[in-house]
């Protein structure tokens, strides 16, 4: 166990390492410059531009540039906001709580309900099953945007039930306006997560194991803990990690629709006003986030199957 979680771990640092020579090279090939941002039209002197470069460090080689810039990162300093002159760790203190509320509301939707849904639909009849998978065709084919929309519609202007922009303040505040967005966010995922569980748990069902744990006089209630659910985790475990990880990328598009002052929305900012060190920030995140998080569901499957660690260790 020791060695598999070392190697995974390694994988996991190599990999974010490399992205981040992505992430910061990105700077030098993007259209546009630092110096553009930072004069504008206005001509200057060369000894300020000089000046200018020496100060935000532009006047180095590349691979000096970046290693100063992987250091401070690693310190939580990401430097200035080329387009607010301010540090980038105070833009991103004030939006990433909004982001990572959104994320865990919509990850625990996700995973509870998707899951229900799925092992309601595999052992239920005929009807409810057909009935859940006429909600689910619906649920795989509604956009994001499209169900923010919709969702801000009927239960934010129509029925006033949900606030309709911000992100609220305190835990109870936070949950009454992130609800909808949460929501916008998870249905598509939630409908996937109950396809997949639903033909896991009938797979399992359908095997030789489950019909000798029947046979053996196991209350059925047993059978489906601990012989079909607990077998139909590993592609559920999969699917849910890969649909939290999107959800990182996903809340771009809600944040804008909400009017939420998320990480999303603060890229998109960036973007617009050419703020190199914020893009890269953000992006550096959000992509630790997708690896971390792949990471994790990679290490729960030896918790869930054996198997996987021994094979590795035979190897």
């Amino acid at each position: 166990m020791t060695r598999y979680l070392t190697r995974q771990l390694a994988s996991m640092v190599v990999l974010l390492l490399l992205s981040s020579v992505v992430i910061y090279g990105s700077m030098f090939v993007a259209p546009g410059s630092a110096d553009a941002v930072l004069f504008g039209n206005h001509t200057v002197l060369p000894a300020v531009r000089r000046a200018v470069d020496a100060q935000y460090h532009l006047n180095r080689p590349f691979l000096v540039q970046y290693w100063d810039w992987l250091t401070a990162a690693l310190q939580g300093n990401f430097g200035l906001s080329l387009a607010l002159r301010t540090p980038v760790s105070q833009r991103l203190a004030a939006a990433a709580p909004t982001t990572i509320f959104l994320v865990v509301y919509a990850s625990i939707l996700i995973t509870v309900v998707g899951v229900a849904l799925g092992v309601v639909s595999a052992l239920g009849g005929r009807k409810l099953d057909s009935m859940i998978m006429a909600i689910t065709n619906v649920g795989t084919s509604i956009p994001t945007f499209v169900a923010s929309i919709v969702l801000l519609e009927v239960f934010a202007l129509d029925l006033h039930l949900f606030p309709v922009l911000g992100a609220g303040s305190g835990f109870l505040g936070r949950l009454q306006h992130l609800t909808l967005p949460a929501v916008a966010l998870a249905i598509w995922a939630v409908a996937y997560l109950t396809r997949v569980t639903r033909t896991s748990m009938r797979d399992e069902l359908a095997g030789e194991h489950v019909a000798t744990a029947r046979a053996r006089g196991l209350h059925e209630a047993v059978v489906i803990r601990r012989h079909v659910f607990r077998n139909a985790l590993l592609p559920i475990v999969t699917v849910t990690g890969l649909q939290v990880a999107g959800l990182i990328a996903g809340t771009i598009i809600v944040e804008q629709a909400f009017g939420l002052n998320g990480l999303g929305q603060l890229l998109l900012t960036a973007v617009e006003q050419k703020d190199f060190a914020t893009v890269q920030a953000v992006s550096l995140i959000l992509v630790a986030a997708f690896v971390v998080v792949n990471t994790v569901v990679d290490i729960a499957y030896t918790a869930l199957d054996p198997r996987i660690r021994l094979g590795g260790r035979e190897a």
